[in-house]
């Protein structure tokens, strides 16, 4: 989000050029955000999941610096925003909605195409048997330094996208990152676990979590009820997948009781 805004307000491009350039910028900050993360899981065995989660608030705090600071908006009184994106680094929008339908087929595209490449290419092959087990992946001579970094550069590219589509399709200035996003990374996490790591399954469970979210607003408007609820519903559906992942490695098999002889 914060490399599309400084494209979108600072670097003179034609406007043809401006939203592909955005595009760009945001997956490439989005790789070189993950890859810190990566290396220090490589290099040093640093757990990824706890330095990911300590760099959202360098990530939030960053932005706050921005928008109060040196990209603070010149129509900013009171609160604290950048200046509004020029119209040719906007995303169309479908009609009467807030989604800016470009950057959903685009998401449509790249889960059929992350599919395809894990499911059907032999560069997904040891993609998938890196994550399942990464030291049968060193046995069997496999490049798990660079499997395990590119994915988390992909990865991260992809998830700058989205946070390109957040700014140029919904707010048209780079805010608060709470104003940004309600927490959809950590969605994203209910997301991937429900789907079983399966891409277009993802699909799927992104429209269930959406329809989630969505609720949230019906309930807040028609049963006075916050909206933070939806967080308590997403933690405990997190909580039961957890808890019920060892369950998955047995059956339960009717049988009838024996006779005591």
């Amino acid at each position: 989000a914060v490399a599309a805004a400084g494209v979108a307000l600072f670097v003179p491009l034609p406007d043809p050029l401006k939203l592909p350039a955005m595009f760009l910028a945001g997956f490439a900050a989005g790789g070189l955000w993950a890859a810190a993360p990566a290396l220090l899981k490589l290099r040093l065995g640093v757990n990824d999941v706890l330095t990911t989660l300590m760099l959202n608030y360098v990530a939030v705090y960053l932005v706050e610096w921005l928008i109060h600071g040196p990209w603070r908006g010149r129509t900013a009184f009171g609160f604290a925003y950048t200046d509004r994106f020029p119209d040719a680094a906007m995303l169309p929008l479908i009609p009467g909605t807030y989604v800016h339908w470009p950057t959903l087929l685009l998401a449509l595209l790249l889960a059929g195409a992350a599919w395809f490449v894990l499911a059907r290419t032999t560069w997904g092959y040891p993609v998938r048997v890196t994550g399942d087990n990464p030291e049968a992946a060193r046995y069997a001579r496999m490049p798990v330094f660079w499997v395990v970094f590119g994915v988390a550069l992909a990865s991260g590219g992809l998830a700058g996208l989205a946070g390109v589509g957040e700014v140029a399709g919904v707010h048209g200035r780079l805010l608060g990152a709470y104003q940004i996003s309600l927490g959809y990374g950590y969605t994203a996490i209910i997301v991937a676990w429900l789907a079983r790591g399966n891409p277009l399954g993802a699909v799927l469970t992104a429209l269930f979590m959406g329809l989630v979210f969505a609720s949230g607003d019906v309930m807040k408007i028609a049963l006075q009820m916050p909206f933070r609820v939806t967080d308590v519903f997403n933690g405990l559906i997190l909580f039961f997948l957890i808890s019920t992942e060892r369950l998955l490695y047995y059956r339960v098999r009717w049988a009838p009781a024996r006779k005591e002889r």
